[in-house]
């Protein structure tokens, strides 16, 4: 279908926005393109947590005017329009302060109805500072073997609400503390603290880093709960939950629906490279699994969004990484500091692509970011293959659903495998549309020249 405007009278239209790599691939900037050119009423986070890092830069109105960036976490990548809402949908997890946090970073930017205009499912699991503490103390004790992690506790708070379902917080019951159950969830609040605790200590030796003896005291802090319980409440009052039957009924008012996915596909829990995976899953039929919990079957445009070239940030196999193309492709908004590590770039690769097109679901055509590093005559390849080995790898063998002893054997594959590119550079927009010809017919729907929605094309 096409993305031009259409009149909305009882009609829902429904667009998910997916990222086919390792992430950073523009999700923000066509979710933000998108809900312009729809003028979408809702966009719905509906994976991943706070790990999000999706930048949106909005070009200033009238002459001379200063742009407004802001790299959204939880709230959806439309909040720049007005009026267009955020839904978190579960399985989406919440991180309540660092919510508060952010709608302090739109106010600043002139968003100031960031949270008037928010919904939460009140199933979504919460993040607190122990499932934070806990998930970078996790990470910083595995050294050299780190799995990537975002620093900002949704992989931790899964963990425990599978393997202690009954620590687990979810916002339902996180608002009913402002009411008579307080003292309930500020018991179940310290048994979490205590948990962790218990589990953690032993393991960080007494001059161990300076980074994870922080980390460690927040475990130790026995009056935390009550303080971080008090914050959290501020976001329950101004957006108390929302039971199934609100959340599908604002999903079913006449106008458009963006669903934002949370990372790219090659990071999904199932289908990305165990153990440099989050804990989420952005596949179309997570997506559906979602919708039916809310007896919502309804027809979704899926999209995959890409860049021109590869891009991961932190821990994991990567091809295609290439030092050269860190240094001659700017990346004004993905540093290399913080938990995550290193943000680095790599050639195009058809392997990958391939594999996340087979595993992502039906789609109905691809946004393409970054076209414009392709006019800068960056020296992009076009990965075709692996050698592996003696083995000449063109597609990575899909495995069944859940089986991440599999996932773990493609990760010891691309360990160890060599691209092979194709003998010319990938110096156009006319070459990079002939090589993705070789992977996919999906159409190119929206493609961007530059960083903000004006710069999107069809």
């Amino acid at each position: 279908m096409g993305l031009t405007p259409k009149s909305f009278v009882s009609v829902t239209r429904y667009a998910s926005v997916l990222g086919l790599g390792f992430g950073d691939c523009g999700k923000g900037l066509f979710v933000d393109a998108l809900t312009r050119r729809w003028q979408a009423h809702t966009v719905v986070r509906f994976s991943g947590g706070a790990q999000a890092g999706h930048n949106v830069i909005a070009p200033g109105a009238g002459h001379g005017a200063v742009a407004r960036h802001h790299t959204f976490s939880q709230f959806g990548s439309g909040s720049f329009v007005p009026g267009t809402r955020t839904m978190l949908l579960a399985p989406m997890i919440v991180h309540p302060t660092a919510l508060l946090v952010e709608a302090e970073a739109l106010q600043a930017v002139g968003v100031g109805d960031a949270l008037p205009r928010l919904t939460i499912d009140a199933q979504c699991l919460v993040t607190t500072p122990f499932h934070q503490a806990a998930g970078r103390l996790r990470e910083g004790l595995r050294g050299g073997a780190a799995h990537g992690s975002c620093g900002v506790g949704v992989g931790e708070t899964m963990r425990v609400s599978l393997d202690h379902p009954e620590l687990a917080l979810r916002y339902e019951e996180l608002a009913e503390a402002g009411g008579g159950r307080r003292r309930v969830v500020l018991t179940k609040l310290e048994a979490l603290r205590e948990k962790l605790l218990m589990e953690f200590q032993p393991r960080l030796p007494m001059k161990g880093p300076e980074e994870l003896q922080k980390e460690l005291s927040y475990l130790q802090d026995a009056g935390l709960a009550q303080r971080w319980l008090n914050a959290a409440l501020a976001l329950t009052r101004q957006c108390p939950p929302c039971g199934e039957e609100t959340l599908a009924a604002r999903l079913q008012e006449p106008g458009c629906v963006v669903f934002e996915g949370a990372q790219g596909l090659l990071l999904d829990e199932w289908r990305g490279f165990h153990p440099h995976t989050t804990w989420s899953s952005i596949t179309t039929k997570a997506l559906e699994k979602s919708l039916a919990r809310l007896s919502l079957c309804v027809p979704i445009e899926h999209y995959g969004v890409l860049r021109t070239y590869l891009t991961r940030h932190g821990a994991g196999p990567f091809p295609t990484h290439d030092g050269a193309l860190d240094v001659v492709l700017p990346e004004p908004h993905n540093a290399s500091a913080g938990w995550q590590g290193d943000f680095r770039r790599g050639h195009p690769d058809a392997v990958l692509l391939r594999y996340a097109l087979e595993t992502v679901g039906d789609l109905s055509g691809l946004f393409v970011s970054h076209m414009d590093a392709l006019g800068a005559q960056v020296p992009l390849r076009w990965c075709q293959a692996y050698r592996c080995g003696g083995d000449l790898i063109q597609r990575l063998p899909v495995g069944p659903m859940g089986d991440l002893d599999h996932q773990r054997w493609l990760t010891h594959r691309l360990k160890e495998a060599m691209p092979v590119y194709a003998d010319d550079e990938v110096n156009s927009e006319a070459k990079f549309r002939e090589r993705l010809s070789t992977v996919t017919d999906l159409p190119i729907v929206l493609k961007s020249y530059g960083n903000t929605h004006a710069h999107v094309r069809s």
